[in-house]
């Protein structure tokens, strides 16, 4: 490029530049890996049950502790995996977006293209959608086990629903947790911010949602916009910020004056 090029001539010329060539050596990453939490993807915290869940998504685990802190227990093996068993013997592969229900926590397990479900008390974790490989429907969905999946990165459950903000589809989808079934409820699959009624609106891997219990507000990363759906599939998808795939930055203000960069998680307060 030639910023960088200009750079390093100037630099070379004032003998300011360090040439020496960079290694990372397997120490180095072995230091890395042994730290308490490695690259966190997501966390949810469960104010009435005194519980946060973290995605230690590098470690390939979940971590919960109390509020304070404090380890409460572990599920994974540390290593990138899709078994299912107890939290001891199960594994993930990158989870990412958390969703909890009383004693059950749902789980985006992201590069396994599946979600999860952990149960708190007897500490099992069991595979409730996906079939452990990339997914390439962006139409149908089906019975929740036998339809792949594309890069789940959020979650949000809503009454007996569960919101997936499916990154690598440029979806969201919608997994009915009575029925098992899992299907498209928002987004054509084409990466793009355009807005209209759901099935026609388009979206570029989105990766966080919340609600205000009427509205799904979803964080659509590669269009750094904030997205807003209606729960009940009625009316039209809108943008409250972003503007299009290429329009990012760091600026304040109203609406489609102010600009995101790359958002990846999203919160509903009062």
């Amino acid at each position: 490029m030639p910023v960088i090029d200009k750079l390093i001539r100037t630099h070379r010329a004032n003998h300011t530049l360090n040439e020496k060539p960079i290694y990372f050596t397997k120490k180095q990453a072995e230091k890395a890996s042994s730290s308490p939490l490695w690259f966190p993807g997501k966390v949810l915290a469960d104010g009435d049950g005194n519980r946060l869940f973290i995605s230690d998504s590098t470690h390939h685990r979940i971590v919960v502790t109390d509020l304070d802190g404090k380890k409460l227990s572990i599920a994974g093996t540390g290593k990138a995996g899709h078994a299912d068993g107890s939290f001891e013997r199960a594994s993930f592969n990158d989870p990412q977006g958390l969703a909890v229900d009383g004693d059950t926590l749902y789980v985006a397990d992201r590069k396994n293209h599946l979600i999860r479900a952990l149960d708190l008390k007897k500490h099992t974790v069991r595979t409730i959608a996906g079939v452990g490989h990339q997914g390439t429907d962006i139409r149908r969905g089906g019975a929740a086990l036998r339809t792949g999946l594309n890069s789940p990165w959020g979650l949000l459950l809503h009454r007996g629903y569960l919101y997936v903000a499916m990154a690598g589809h440029h979806q969201i989808w919608l997994m009915d947790l009575a029925k098992r079934t899992i299907v498209p409820f928002a987004g054509t699959g084409f990466e793009n911010l355009m807005d209209g009624p759901p099935l026609e609106s388009c979206f570029a891997q989105p990766s966080g949602l919340a609600t205000d219990g009427v509205r799904l507000f979803v964080a659509d990363s590669e269009v750094s916009a904030v997205r807003v759906v209606p729960l009940d599939g009625r009316g039209e998808v809108s943008t409250l910020v972003g503007t299009g795939l290429f329009d990012f930055g760091d600026r304040d203000g109203v609406g489609l004056k102010a600009q995101l960069q790359h958002a990846l998680g999203i919160v509903f307060v009062d």
